[in-house]
């Protein structure tokens, strides 16, 4: 199990990829944790935020979760005064989403903490190599057909995971 009395390290860019990515997600959830926020709160921000007046439904789609998983995001993002309903311009049944005051401050501090987020965890990196690290891994998320910006922890614990296909 050892090479010269050094532990033996795993083999293979996808088991980095996935050691590199729990660490960054941890790492993120405890930087987003000291301002009261979750990771997937602070995801749905960024949608909203990025597409004023979408509805739920919509955010349902794009996250591939059942809808009841967003109303209760929205719920506490609304109870914490960030986002807000408003009723559909065009269909009156639905609800449009919008950031408050309170919510586009927030929305400020978050491209602050992920700015902080991103240059601790690429410090090894010279910034010719996190533009072409970046890159690299932009064209792989390309090729699985990743939804761009969707973090696929919003798919846990809602049934709606991709199903898996055995290799041989």
């Amino acid at each position: 199990m050892t090479d010269g009395g050094q532990p033996r390290r795993p083999r293979g860019a996808a088991f980095l990829l996935a050691q590199l990515g729990a660490h960054a997600s941890e790492r993120f959830a405890d930087r987003v944790q000291q301002i009261g926020l979750s990771p997937a709160e602070v995801g749905l921000l960024r949608m909203i935020n990025g597409q004023p007046g979408r509805s739920q439904q919509s955010v349902a789609v794009d996250l591939g979760v059942v809808p009841s998983r967003v109303v209760v995001l929205i719920d506490n993002l609304g109870h914490k005064g960030l986002v807000e309903r408003r009723t559909g311009s065009n269909d009156r049944r639905h609800h449009e989403l919008y950031l408050t005051v309170d919510g586009e401050r927030v929305m400020m501090d978050m491209r602050s903490i992920a700015t902080e987020h991103d240059d601790e965890m690429l410090s090894a990196l010279e910034p010719e190599e996190r533009e072409q690290l970046t890159g690299l891994l932009q064209r792989i998320a390309d090729q699985q057909g990743l939804t761009p910006g969707v973090h696929p922890g919003y798919r846990q614990g809602t049934g709606r995971r991709k199903p898996v296909t055995p290799t041989r």
